[in-house]
């Protein structure tokens, strides 16, 4: 399967990083480029349910293409979460559910700095990501 360009982007670069340090910085600067969503989005109904931190989710269809948008006040997980955005912006309900989780934070080289909990919290963002998209 292709990746969307900013996954490629993203692949590219974090793959280039000498060390876990680079990566952390990477990491934070991917978090600031996240955009920022509405506060009237930051309701009840859009908070992802199953997160330690609070993380908030929005998704758009276009031509059979999901969007999301989302926002958490957590540093790190914002950096998670924007290279989540990445990886599923622009793809179709089908290859929504095929994205494996693991193995794109691995390929980025972060899968030893995610903590069990917060590799829970990015699956329930995937999870919601995937219910949304079946509605």
């Amino acid at each position: 399967m292709s990746l969307p360009e900013d996954a490629s982007t993203a692949l590219r670069v974090f793959q280039d990083a000498a060390g876990w340090e680079q990566r952390a910085r990477l990491l934070m600067q991917w978090g600031e480029r996240l955009p920022a969503l509405d506060e009237s989005a930051r309701t009840e109904a859009n908070r992802v349910q199953g997160c330690e931190s609070q993380v908030w989710l929005v998704a758009t269809l276009h031509e059979d293409h999901w969007h999301f948008a989302a926002a958490t006040d957590a540093r790190l997980i914002r950096g998670l979460v924007a290279l989540l955005l990445a990886r599923v912006n622009g793809l179709s309900a089908p290859a929504l559910r095929e994205v494996d989780l693991a193995d794109w934070f691995n390929q980025l080289g972060l899968s030893r700095q995610l903590s069990p909990s917060r590799a829970n919290g990015l699956n329930a963002v995937l999870q919601r990501m995937s219910e949304l998209a079946s509605v």
